[in-house]
């Protein structure tokens, strides 16, 4: 049962993780009733998740590189870096500030609400701008501090936050905001992975059952990568309306059972 439970997770979290709906959200409520993973549990899974796109994205990403002598790849490869840059400093303050995730559903279910409100806002305010695919430094900056901010507050969601920032700093077209989002969580996510892996190895953290490890991350991995090309498909003809009226009907789900005193 305890492998069965890292399969849920794993399909969980590579469902989640780039769909703009809250992957540690769903994790957290998750674990409530599958039992709690620890944060290098759940930072491996979340790099299943992003090998996932690293497969799906590899011609775009051997293409930046192998076309470096090319002004525009150089230059998107800067604006990688400097949100990639940013994600990583912040995230160091924040781990030397001892932050926490929190261990209530509530503050998840107020961020679900709220975001899927910001979402359908934010897509709207969007869509009176003209059709811009360019990524600039000032949307660079934007998702880097977006990434952070994501995940200090669980719920916020890191590719619904990323995406939409770029949205509303200019890059209004959904497919380029979304590519630049999830090609940023590459770097960032497999940084914090070996971050915590590393923690693990020289004995600053717990103790970890590594086949079931294993086997979550191997299931975000296939999970997400179907997810991910759904959604890639799906956002090439339709909003994200869909997912901003999910957050705001599961969210007020989870509010209602708090209210009632089933989950707190």
């Amino acid at each position: 049962m305890s492998y069965l439970a890292d399969v849920v997770l794993g399909v969980i979290e590579g469902i989640t993780e780039f769909l703009p709906i809250s992957s540690t959200g769903h994790l957290l409520l998750a674990e409530a009733w599958l039992g709690a993973r620890s944060d290098t549990y759940n930072i491996a899974i979340q790099a299943g998740a992003i090998l996932a796109v690293t497969l799906i994205y590899w011609r775009r990403i051997t293409g930046l590189f192998l076309g470096l002598g090319q002004s525009e790849n150089r230059d998107y490869l800067i604006k990688l870096a400097v949100a990639f840059g940013i994600t990583a400093v912040l995230g160091l303050v924040v781990k030397k500030l001892g932050f926490a995730l929190p261990e209530t559903v509530m503050p998840i279910a107020w961020a679900l609400v709220l975001g899927g409100i910001w979402m359908i806002v934010a897509e709207w305010l969007a869509g009176k701008k003209p059709d811009c695919a360019t990524i600039t430094l000032r949307v660079a900056i934007a998702v880097g501090v977006a990434q952070i901010i994501a995940g200090v507050f669980p719920g916020t969601s890191r590719s619904g936050a990323t995406i939409f920032v770029a949205m509303l700093m200019g890059t209004t077209n959904r497919a380029a905001a979304t590519e630049f989002a999830f090609l940023v969580g590459i770097p960032t996510m497999y940084a914090a992975t070996g971050y915590e892996l590393l923690k693990t190895l020289r004995g600053g953290g717990p103790a970890e059952d590594w086949t079931a490890l294993g086997i979550g991350f191997a299931v975000s991995t296939v999970t997400a990568f179907v997810a991910v090309k759904w959604l890639l498909t799906y956002i090439q003809s339709h909003r994200f309306t869909f997912f901003a009226i999910y957050r705001i009907v599961f969210g007020g789900v989870l509010l209602a059972l708090g209210a009632a005193g089933v989950l707190v």
